[in-house]
């Protein structure tokens, strides 16, 4: 083809046409020229006509480029297979197929990569969710992914305006810490020294004094004690953030690393904490609805029939609140087989809690008033000696979404909490300045990310609502 053909590979495209995106040009009235750019989903079609769906992942839906084959060269249209990284220019037109407005009649078309069909692992056929958790660097190219990763924005997008509307201040906690907020030990350490040569102290331990910051340092499990402190100084704060959690769980509800939404707040109490826990999640449902709606119905016809109807059901049913001893009974007395013993005092398990939310109330549950054996050492303790302020909210398909409580404000109820569970109270004298000095009543909560996001995707694995998850025996990217 000579020079200037349309067909050319290479093309000034950029300096015709502005791009617009394809979200945009399905909104768009016919009539004008348009460029388009992304990535081929299909190309089917016969010698006279091609037909190439094209994503750039700015949607769930496709734009339709129709070409004219007579008038392209051979050897580039070759080279438009699935994967493949095209622009396309041409008349924007009513579509006259189904499924679609508008479309672009192409006039020009530039290849910028090429996906060799022999090789490009995600050709047009269906693919499990486990056969592309190996291939996680290309599944934000399928449909589904990029409904769930433009999902996880839009919830990171609400929860900071949520926050900033209601005059929180967002605060940055350290990743890397010396104090155990949980209590539990499963903390990624961080060291510098040389694993092969480590120094010793005279008594043989390994001499920290040496590694990078003097001292033994860990990965954070929580931004919560940190978060205290903002809040005995701004009122009001929140974190968001990356936590780790050395726990060697293989299940559909556990990460190594994930993301963690916690604000802390003067003044309140117990209920005053569950009263924004309640709003904070139906205000994010409310907003995946309206903003997320055609990614919603897509997960919504193709994994979980019910999931746009059980969003809704949220936004417009009232919790119920209960304490532990009332749901403990509630559990005993219904007959049901559990795989775990159900009696006062056990922690419970996702399918007590579920039983709770799914099959007694058929609503969310905020639990109060655990036992004191089964909770943090930082939860205010209760008239009775036993059970501590904490409240976790209960949703159905996933059990705990959010665990939280009012905060121990006694500093004397906390030495004792603490020399109790046998913590080691050198690490936590900055914490512990926070009730010795203006100590107030305050309370908080904390909201697993991907907890959040299973239940707004409908997903049944937690791998599947981060990019790239990292879990035991498994650090890939």
């Amino acid at each position: 083809m000579p020079e200037g053909g349309l067909g050319r590979t290479k093309i000034n495209i950029m300096e015709k046409v502005i791009r617009t995106k394809v979200k945009d040009l399905l909104k768009t009235q016919p009539g004008v020229q348009v460029l388009a750019k992304g990535w081929v989903r299909t190309k089917r079609g016969n010698k006279n006509v091609n037909f190439i769906a094209l994503n750039d992942g700015s949607t769930i839906n496709n734009i339709q480029i129709v070409v004219d084959v007579a008038a392209f060269d051979a050897e580039l249209l070759k080279k438009i297979t699935t994967g493949a990284c095209i622009a396309a220019r041409g008349q924007l037109v009513p579509s006259m197929g189904s499924g679609q407005a508008v479309e672009i009649q192409a006039s020009e078309i530039e290849v910028y990569g090429e996906a060799d069909p022999q090789v490009y692992p995600l050709q047009k056929k269906g693919h499990s969710l486990e056969y592309l958790r190996e291939i996680a660097h290309l599944r934000p190219r399928t449909n589904t992914f990029g409904a769930v990763l433009r999902i996880r924005h839009a919830m990171a997008f609400a929860i900071h305006n949520y926050f900033n509307n209601k005059g929180f201040v967002y605060l940055h906690t350290p990743l890397i810490t010396a104090s155990d907020c949980e209590g539990a030990g499963q903390m990624f350490q961080v060291t510098t020294l040389d694993l092969d040569k480590l120094p010793r102290t005279a008594e043989g331990a390994i001499d920290y004094a040496e590694d990078f910051f003097g001292k033994r340092t860990s990965l954070t499990v929580s931004g919560q004690l940190e978060g205290e402190l903002g809040a005995m100084a701004l009122g009001e704060i929140y974190t968001f953030g990356p936590t780790f959690r050395a726990e060697n769980s293989n299940t559909p509800r556990h990460l190594a690393e994930f993301w963690m939404i916690e604000p802390e707040m003067a003044f309140y109490d117990v209920h005053d904490n569950m009263d924004l826990a309640e709003d904070f999640i139906k205000y994010l449902v409310s907003y995946a609805l309206e903003h997320c709606a055609d990614d919603l119905k897509f997960l919504n016809d193709m994994y979980d029939k019910e999931l746009i109807s059980r969003l809704e059901s949220v936004v417009k049913t009232d919790f119920v609140r209960l304490t532990y001893t009332e749901g403990i009974k509630i559990l005993e007395e219904s007959g049901e087989k559990f795989e775990f013993p159900v009696y006062w005092g056990v922690d419970l398990q996702s399918e007590h809690e579920r039983y709770l939310v799914e099959k007694h109330f058929g609503r969310p549950v905020i639990l109060t008033d655990y036992p004191k054996d089964i909770k943090a050492f930082y939860m205010k303790q209760n008239e009775d000696g036993k059970t501590v302020r904490g409240m976790d909210v209960l949703f159905p398909k996933i059990g705990e979404i959010i665990g939280g409580s009012e905060r121990e404000s006694s500093l004397e109820k906390l030495n004792a909490r603490i020399d109790e569970l046998g913590m080691g109270r050198e690490s936590l004298e900055w914490y512990l300045d926070t009730r010795r000095f203006g100590s107030a009543p305050h309370s908080g909560f904390g909201l697993g990310f991907e907890r959040l996001l299973l239940f707004v995707t409908g997903m049944a694995n937690i791998r599947d609502v981060i990019p790239f998850p990292r879990t035991p025996k498994n650090a890939e990217y």
